[in-house]
């Protein structure tokens, strides 16, 4: 008999379903803070969490969402305690009822058939009133328990917040073909040669598994979408046409998991249920495959799972991760490697960046209703690629013109900067005004006149924007709605173009879109003569370079200046900075600029300099000068006081411990330095106090610009 010992509810004769649904009622009653633990939490938590107990419901013509939002309700009603929720006498006479079910139904262990024939058996309380809301009592469903067999083991008692009777893999994955044909993906520009590697490895007879490879940023989703996209079109191999690419949710799979092993049975359960579709061939998407790898009990058992089915080919998986995921993969277990066929994506090049960027333009320019600039798209791939360091393109660039576009779809919607300024600052003067108004001391109304004052002076500039605003509005909504019609003309268009419907084709190109075109012409010229040429919402690239400079703090000037122009101006900016060092600033000056005008090796550092001199005459601030000359930034510096690596053994610091030392996963102080900004000085200060190991492998920075 289940019973409450101890203050622990024992259910030896329970199987792990129904100790799982019971543990879940547990946690329901303690997250509501409810004062006891009630059948109805166990109904609650079973229809919510449980695809199995679902259908059930279903196929007694209870809808499982209905169920649940009436358990809400009845939740609500009960009362709250601060302490730890005890097991009610009802519930224990329920789990009570439920092993006498076992013994009737001839099984060894109360499953969760067992305890749904218990639940149905309340005709009192919340539960039967609920019950009764769809004519199920006693018995109620014996008839349709059998709807538990139908789901796979592993996800009837799994944790889903989907439990509404559907198949299974639903809960857990996302149809990217689907979401393709739906147009839910920007297009896929400059990635062919990568898509078409992907399609020549899932046509392989054995190790069919891509593996893609690449640090966060440089596209592997967007590659993935790119095949769905392929799929979609019917624009691929006949092996792969109408095969589903069916994205894992790791989020869905390992949230709720307590067992163990329990992960692991939702993922056999999905695999096996992917495995005996036959209506389409699926191939699983799992992206960050490190993640879910070492989420077994022991780390391996996702491992061990899928290095059989890798082995057989039973189901082609594609795979993503980054190079340090493939090594905490190789770690933990190196033979699934080796079932992969790994190929690594490199971040593109400024110009391929570019073309991305161009392709993808006009999604965002139709999202936040503004235009974007060429010379915008080109600025934000230069400027990312330079300050934002810690990320790859094109996904840095491609942030960049998304928050640029959004603030210039704030400033043209809503209300500009400066006039949100001055009516907040007027808003905080009536206040302190309002507040200090019954003061009549001296220093209060002193006070009081100085706040009223600036208030009188603020008034007529607000109303004045104001006006200028609501008039300016009129004209940028009529502009916005003629761009909507066009885009949609456009859209339309190339879809009749598409279903080859040359009546509709013939209307909208020679009557509609020009027609379009002709009012929002006149609307802009309309826009321009009414000096509304910003509010139109064109983003240009010292929009960009106000977006790095929120994100970075450089001055935008000195990102938008001229090459030629800065290196003219290097000695008298230098000189301005540092004085009385005049040889130094030339020398500087000279060797820069032979760097920057190719005349010398690509793979050296821009220039080497050793400053000798006393302290205090300015070796280190010509640095500081330099680098602030350079990337527009005084702190694009990197320091290393050579005092701290006096000793032999020191030096290795520098370029971090060997493997199976300690700390050897921190790297080291000048190597991290560099990854993290690669446009910035290297300082090497009091380098006459390093050991002599250290100048071997400076040897190496002087020379080929790596270690």
């Amino acid at each position: 008999m289940a019973s409450e010992r101890d203050g622990v509810l024992r259910l030896e004769k329970f199987n792990s379903d129904a100790k799982q649904l019971v543990a879940g009622a547990q946690t329901l009653a303690d997250e509501q803070q409810h004062a006891e633990v009630t059948p109805l939490h166990l109904l609650a938590r079973g229809v919510e969490r449980s695809p199995g107990i679902a259908a059930v419901f279903k196929s007694a013509r209870a809808e499982p969402r209905v169920v649940l939002e009436l358990c809400e309700r009845a939740l609500k009603r009960l009362p709250k305690s601060n302490g730890v929720a005890y097991v009610s006498p009802r519930l224990l006479d329920l789990l009570d009822r439920a092993e006498r079910e076992a013994k009737r139904d001839h099984v060894e262990e109360v499953g969760l058939a067992q305890l749904l024939h218990a639940l149905a058996q309340e005709i009192r309380g919340p539960v039967g009133e609920i019950l009764g809301e769809f004519g199920i009592g006693p018995g109620g469903f014996r008839d349709h328990v059998g709807e538990l067999d139908k789901v796979p083991k592993g996800l009837s008692g799994g944790s889903t917040a989907k439990a509404t009777g559907s198949s299974g893999i639903e809960e857990y994955t996302y149809d990217l073909v689907a979401d393709a044909r739906a147009d839910r993906f920007d297009p896929v520009i400059g990635r062919d040669a990568e898509v078409r590697r992907l399609m020549q490895i899932l046509e392989r007879r054995f190790k069919n598994h891509p593996m893609i490879i690449g640090e966060a940023g440089v596209g592997k989703t967007t590659i993935i979408r790119g095949l769905a996209l392929r799929i979609a079109k019917g624009d691929v191999p006949s092996n792969l046409a109408g095969a589903r690419l069916l994205e894992l949710d790791t989020g869905a799979l390992v949230a709720g998991a307590k067992l163990r092993g329990e992960i692991e049975l939702r993922l056999k359960a999905i695999i096996d249920r992917l495995t005996a579709m036959e209506d389409a061939e699926s191939i699983l998407v799992v992206e960050e495959f490190d993640a879910i790898f070492g989420r077994g009990v022991t780390g391996s058992g996702v491992g061990e799972l899928l290095k059989p089915l890798l082995s057989r080919s039973d189901i082609r998986i594609l795979a993503t991760t980054t190079v340090d995921g493939v090594q905490r993969i190789q770690e933990r277990d190196g033979a699934i490697m080796r079932r992969f066929s790994s190929f690594t994506i490199d971040p593109p090049s400024e110009e391929q960046a570019q073309e991305i960027l161009r392709g993808i333009a006009s999604r965002y320019e139709r999202h936040h209703k503004v235009r974007i600039a060429e010379t915008a798209i080109r600025t934000a791939v230069t400027l990312a690629k330079r300050y934002v360091p810690d990320r790859a393109l094109p996904d840095s660039a491609v942030d960049l013109v998304d928050e640029t576009s959004a603030r210039k779809r704030v400033e043209v919607d809503g209300v500009p900067a400066e006039m949100d300024h001055m009516m907040r600052r007027l808003e905080s003067l009536e206040a302190q005004i309002a507040g200090i108004a019954d003061d009549t001391d001296k220093i209060g109304t002193q006070v009081r006149e100085a706040l009223e004052k600036e208030a009188s002076e603020l008034r007529p500039k607000v109303a004045e924007m104001r006006e200028k605003l609501e008039s300016r509005r009129g004209v940028v909504a009529a502009v916005s709605q003629l761009r909507r019609e066009l885009a949609q003309a456009q859209q339309d268009l190339a879809a009749a173009k598409e279903k080859k419907d040359f009546a509709k084709l013939g209307e909208l190109e020679h009557v509609v879109v020009p027609e379009v075109e002709r009012r929002l012409e006149a609307a802009e010229a309309a826009a321009s003569r009414a000096g509304v040429e910003s509010e139109t919402g064109m983003v240009t690239e010292n929009d960009v370079a106000t977006t790095v400079n929120d994100w970075t703090g450089i001055p935008v000037n000195k990102m938008l200046e001229g090459e030629a122009e800065k290196l003219l101006k290097m000695e008298e900016r230098l000189n301005a900075r540092v004085i009385g060092q005049a040889e130094a600033v030339v020398a500087v000056a000279k060797a820069v600029r032979r760097s920057r005008v190719g005349l010398r090796d690509p793979g050296k550092p821009i220039g080497s300099f050793l400053f000798l001199g006393p302290s205090g005459v300015g070796k280190t601030h010509l640095a500081k000068a330099l680098a602030e000359f350079l990337f527009d930034d005084e702190q694009a510096m990197t320091r290393l006081d050579m005092s701290e690596f006096m000793e032999k053994h020191m030096a290795q610091r520098l370029i971090g411990s060997p493997p199976g030392y300690a700390d050897s996963e921190q790297g080291g102080h000048l190597t991290e330095a560099v990854r993290r900004r690669p446009y910035s000085v290297l300082l090497f200060d009091e380098v006459e106090k390093a050991h002599g190991d250290v100048f071997n492998l400076l040897l190496q920075v002087l020379d080929d610009g790596r270690l």
